[in-house]
């Protein structure tokens, strides 16, 4: 079956949902110009979702995705904790931040008996999970709901383990692209390999579809992925720069910058490896750091310091997510975008 019949779109081509940089005008505008949309859901509240929900379905008729988290929370670590603020304490003299108000909380929220309500209720055409797929009774609800079911897999073992639970196709992310890597069999960042290379051993060894995601940002990568077997493509990146997204003024102005020529994965402000442009902090603490707590319950004690520095101008503790190739993202409206992607299809 084709993508486009799986998926009800006209184009092969899904936009990589991307929290803390887009909302629902983004997908909205993607799907007014043939592809899929997403709404990135981790970090919105029940209520807030609803709104989104609301507002896509005021502009657009056509299917859009739901992505979720679907990681298993950790349990609060007093000690690690501890250690983690004790390595960000210079910046807190730094920039007048007193750790004892800074709040906890967890950051990002997995899929979850709310959200699978909301899903029966308002019935989207596809949704999709990142770190693999929620407990068998959640996701029943939404395979009921009529949703085409979607994940991330960063290997050929996440991905037969992801065919094996009745997946309607699989995400092959890249080690290229942007935010946070979807593995969740192993957390060993040496089995973890580049589009290009992962693509094609999904593709020979699953019946389903495989989408291609990281590196893609024109219609050569859209037309590179597809002679390697892709059903379709995942794009993110180079929607970054568009007027309808949420991105800040500080991460246009660093994806406009020489700086974005370096990118790297991170654990330093979530708890969980994700690939973004390399910043003060990553470079002074190191990008990668066992005294970082476990996912989401890093992002916390990171919060203040990256409000306080932004407020001043400066994306030190900011979270400046990127692939590493984002040569053609420029500012353009997203249908346009879409337009000069699906070239690639042709």
């Amino acid at each position: 079956m084709p993508l486009t019949s799986l998926l009800g779109s006209e184009l092969p081509l899904i936009q990589a949902p991307m929290a803390g940089s887009q909302d629902y005008r983004l997908a909205a505008a993607v799907c007014q110009a043939g592809g899929l949309g997403s709404i990135p859901c981790a970090m919105l509240t029940p209520a807030t979702l609803r709104q989104e929900l609301q507002a896509i379905r005021s502009l657009t008729e056509a299917p859009f995705n739901l992505n979720f988290f679907s990681h298993v929370p950790p349990e609060p670590d007093t000690a690690r904790e501890t250690i983690w603020r004790e390595a960000l304490a210079p910046y807190y003299d730094e920039l007048g931040v007193d750790p004892a108000n800074i709040a906890s909380g967890p950051g990002r929220l997995p899929f979850n008996d709310e959200a699978a309500a909301l899903v029966k209720e308002f019935r989207p055409a596809v949704v999709s999970f990142h770190f693999g797929l929620p407990e068998q009774t959640l996701l029943e609800r939404v395979r009921r709901s009529g949703a085409k079911i979607l994940s991330s897999a960063t290997t050929l073992d996440e991905a037969l383990w992801l065919q094996e639970r009745g997946v309607d196709a699989v995400i092959a992310q890249g080690l290229e692209a942007g935010g946070h890597r979807g593995h969740f069999l192993d957390h060993d960042l040496s089995r973890q390999l580049g589009t290009f290379a992962l693509l094609p051993q999904l593709v020979d060894a699953l019946s389903i579809p495989v989408i291609a995601a990281g590196g893609i940002s024109d219609a050569r990568g859209v037309a590179a992925a597809m002679a390697l077997g892709a059903a379709g493509v995942q794009i993110g990146s180079a929607y970054l720069l568009c007027p309808e997204a949420t991105t800040s003024a500080l991460h246009r102005a660093a994806l406009q910058s020489p700086a974005a020529r370096h990118t790297t994965l991170t654990n330093l402000f979530s708890g969980r490896p994700a690939r973004g442009i390399v910043n003060r902090l990553m470079r002074e603490l190191g990008p990668l750091s066992e005294r970082a707590p476990e996912f989401p319950l890093a992002t916390a004690a990171i919060a203040p310091l990256r409000a306080a520095a932004e407020a001043q101008g400066r994306g030190d503790f900011s979270p400046l997510w990127a692939g590493q190739n984002i040569a053609s993202c420029r500012p353009m409206p997203a249908a346009e975008l879409t337009r000069e992607l699906a070239r690639g299809f042709a």
